[in-house]
């Protein structure tokens, strides 16, 4: 059990002959102290806990009181039995009165991504924080949040949740990016962020790229089922537009547009967030589109699926469809995005002509744009290329 209490520490007398009042932080046998801003000058005037001999004792002390009722709601917060003395005052020294609730943060996040329209990136999110909720127990506040917290929730999410290391690299940029937006918008700040010592676990890389062949064979597959010719449809979409992520075509209005510009939903809030994917869109494309395409411009499958739902009905069926036709390669929506990548490069399309229309970087910590910027031409003639070696 971890206790805590207001003292003073004669041997710790300042030069000025005065003395500072401390929380004393009493864990696992062991004490350590946090000084707080309020000094008395004599020993005398600190008695049973509380200041007195000065004229504002009374303010003084309801001061006091109000910190070391801070510290222990935070103590109430997490569970100290893993932790050292020294682990429960470094946790307890970033602690700032009148520091907003991580819930606040969060929830003014995710509002913020609904209101822009991006409900299904908002879904993606309340997960990530449902699981930061179910390990941390309560509602932690932001000045709360330390290294340690970081690193034992990626712990959590490995051990508890069983989740891979791509998707607990998700949810731990969505965890990040509630923090940096709180940091801007003066709700905490950090002498050291909580995401400083943190390092991305790395993903194995996943074979997903299937030959130009296969690519024909789903493009000239004739399923009856409607899903099954969703999922063919929706994976040739993403060939000939670029790899599109399905999440950004979805969301697309395609209503008296003969371009496609966007800007990767993964990309939105970074420091590249700005940046737009643009190019003409390739005439394979289009019948695909018209058929599909409701009245509001965007592609409408007839489901009323939430997005995440969607997503994964959408990966089921191409899996079946490529197993109706003999394809014996793992395919899924993500495989169109790899093996347009593989068929430009294999095709000689310089790197960072691939990098711009899928808007992603290929190597790993380069960032895109960085180099020379791709016109929409230069991405036309690539997809152009690339869409004539299917002929």
């Amino acid at each position: 059990m971890t206790t805590l209490k207001l003292a003073v520490v004669p041997a710790k007398m300042l030069k000025s002959g005065k003395h500072k009042i401390r929380i004393a932080i009493g864990h696992k046998q062991e004490t350590r102290y946090l000084v707080t801003r309020f000094n008395i000058d004599d020993l005398s005037q600190f008695k049973d806990g509380q200041v007195i001999g000065i004229p504002n004792a009374s303010y003084v002390n309801m001061k006091l009181r109000s910190i070391l009722n801070s510290y222990q709601e935070a103590l109430d917060r997490i569970s100290t039995q893993s932790y050292t003395c020294a682990q429960v005052v470094e946790y307890l020294s970033n602690i700032k009165q009148g520091a907003a609730p991580f819930s606040s943060a969060s929830t003014d996040y995710i509002i913020n991504m609904e209101k822009e329209g991006r409900k299904s990136t908002a879904e993606l999110y309340r997960r990530t924080c449902r699981y930061f909720n179910d390990f941390i127990k309560l509602d932690v506040m932001l000045d709360g949040i330390t290294p340690r917290t970081i690193k034992e929730f990626d712990v959590y999410l490995k051990n508890e949740k069983n989740l891979n290391p791509v998707t607990r690299g998700t949810h731990m940029a969505h965890l990040k990016a509630i923090l940096n937006q709180a940091v801007r918008d003066k709700k905490v700040s950090y002498d050291t962020h909580p995401f400083e010592y943190y390092e991305k676990p790395e993903g194995n890389i996943r074979e997903l790229d299937i030959s130009v062949d296969e690519v024909k064979q789903i493009r000239d597959s004739t399923p009856k089922e409607k899903s099954l010719r969703m999922a063919r449809d929706l994976f040739m979409l993403s060939y000939y537009l670029g790899g599109i992520n399905l999440i950004d075509l979805m969301q697309f209005n395609f209503k008296n547009r003969d371009t496609i510009e966007y800007i990767r939903e993964k990309s939105k809030n970074t420091k590249k967030g700005d940046k737009k994917i643009s190019f003409s869109i390739p005439e394979e494309a289009k019948p695909i589109i018209k058929e599909w395409m409701g009245k509001n411009g965007k592609l409408n499958f007839g489901y009323k699926y939430t997005y995440d739902n969607f997503r994964k009905f959408v990966t089921k069926e191409i899996k079946r469809l490529a197993e109706n036709i003999g394809i014996e390669s793992h395919v899924v929506y993500y495989s169109a995005r790899k093996s347009f990548v593989q068929h430009g490069f294999e095709l000689g399309i310089s790197l960072e002509t691939l990098e711009y229309c899928i808007g992603q970087s290929m190597k790993k910590n380069r960032p895109i744009f960085n180099y020379v910027k791709i016109m929409r031409k230069h991405a036309d003639i690539a997809i152009r290329k690339i869409l004539d070696g299917l002929k």
